[in-house]
């Protein structure tokens, strides 16, 4: 089972989405909503961007080597065309034995070495004209997340993700009851109001009022359950937990949009009505979906020449359904997780991606086709990271290996290096196509 992680409607589908609501005039400079597109300063606005979990571990206080890196990742960024970056805005000291370290907070305070390493990385992406969507806990254990929560305020119980001794669904379900542990969500809520009341203490500006930020989003793949049992008793719960947090993160920061961070029907046993009431919120600005075929058993890594077709009809599906979901609920629909192996599973920078740019083609043709698509992340930028790596390709710390991929996956998966050249040219591709539609 997963860890994590449309094509052209028919004509009749594009003129729905091409009817929204008109611009309001209004100029803000912080992206908002507006029917189903994105406004910011009085126009619509679309992005091509990138998921960099990573970015605050590169900024952090005394990592003058990751800061280097981080400007010189920014910089490449940039020029790729690439103006919005999906962050780990939190990680958790946590007992479960892949996740990352060091880490936001633990059990009784918070890494302000961390959280500096945020401020940095969001100084410097306000220079480049650079976005940030800040997700402040992981329903998955990379990152400690909800199970470590759990672990703080229920006797020390815990499961480790992909334990033989608790095969799927066990993690997920057990995960489910986050949503009903009050000690649980009162600490998270703790975090949440710092993070989200923060001052930046290179800028001075506060969160609230930072145009470097586009979106708080709740978590890293919420859901309610991995069995479809538990999810349905759980989710009463999970919808009560989305729409209290996103009204209270707004009552925080009224200029900011707000988003769940989930997989989309991936994410909720393939419901559509969970994803509706999820969604349905008017606290809840846009709609998210994450693709992962390799993942979700679409294709094999090691025969992607006779799988991809499979992937891609599947892709296309999952894609149509998902806009057929935003325009019911009226809302941007945003493609923010996305990632596909290297030819023939190849972990390493410098191999092919053939097979990876097809299906990245097929993600971005689907946004420059229809506007509900008001954005894409692909996962996830490696950079100029993981050389030299280990040759298991298991994660290890430090800021020059850090790469897309986090620490529980092989390094080199997913990540987007900064010589996949092919890939680049296709982003920027990508970059001008979707500015050109808002020309």
């Amino acid at each position: 089972m997963p860890n994590r992680r449309l094509f052209m409607l028919g004509s009749a589908s594009l003129l729905t989405a091409a009817c929204v609501t008109g611009v309001s005039g209004k100029k803000s400079p912080y992206v908002r909503r507006e029917g189903n597109r994105f406004i910011l300063d009085g126009r619509p606005h679309r992005y091509v961007g990138a998921n960099m979990w990573y970015a605050a571990y590169l900024g952090a206080e005394g990592v003058s080597a990751g800061r280097e890196r981080l400007v010189r990742e920014l910089d490449h960024l940039a020029d790729t065309g690439i103006s919005n970056l999906r962050i780990l805005a939190s990680s958790e000291k946590s007992p479960l034995k892949n996740s990352v370290s060091p880490s936001f907070r633990d059990s009784t305070g918070f890494n302000e070495s961390l959280l500096v390493g945020l401020d940095f990385t969001l100084a410097e992406m306000a220079k480049r004209d650079l976005r940030a969507v800040l997700y402040l806990t992981n329903f998955w254990e990379w990152s400690g997340g909800m199970m470590t929560y759990l672990y703080w305020h229920n006797g020390g119980q815990y499961i480790d993700m992909n334990d033989p001794a608790h095969p799927w669904p066990a993690f997920a379900d057990f995960n489910a009851s986050f949503y009903t542990n009050e000690a649980a969500l009162a600490d998270y809520r703790r975090y949440v109001r710092a993070v989200v009341g923060r001052t930046n203490t290179v800028t001075g500006i506060p969160y609230a009022e930072d145009r470097a930020i586009m979106s708080w989003q709740l978590a890293n793949e919420p859901r309610p359950g991995g069995s479809e049992d538990v999810a349905r008793r759980a989710m009463p719960a999970f919808h009560s937990w989305v729409n209290d947090t996103a009204s209270y993160i707004k009552s925080l920061d009224a200029n900011h949009m707000v988003s769940t961070g989930s997989e989309g029907l991936q994410g909720c046993i393939n419901d559509p009505d969970c994803v509706l009431t999820a969604h349905g919120s008017d606290d809840i600005d846009y709609l998210t979906a994450h693709i992962w075929p390799e993942n979700w058993s679409w294709v094999d890594a090691k025969n992607l020449s006779g799988t991809f077709e499979n992937g891609r009809e599947r892709t296309r599906d999952y894609l149509d359904k998902h806009v057929a979901l935003a325009q019911k609920l009226g809302k941007p629909l945003v493609i923010e997780e996305f990632g596909f192996p290297r030819d023939a599973g190849s972990y390493d920078a410098g191999s092919t991606t053939k097979w990876r740019d097809r299906f990245y083609r097929q993600i971005f043709d689907a946004a420059e086709a229809n506007p509900v698509i008001a954005g894409t992340n692909f996962w996830a930028w490696g950079g100029e990271g993981g050389r030299g790596q280990r040759p298991d390709h298991r994660y290890s710390p430090g800021p020059s290996r850090l790469v897309g991929d986090p620490p529980h996956e092989p390094q080199g998966w997913y990540s987007v290096f900064d010589d996949d050249r092919s890939t680049l040219d296709l982003i920027r591709s990508h970059s001008a196509a979707m500015n050109a539609k808002i020309a």
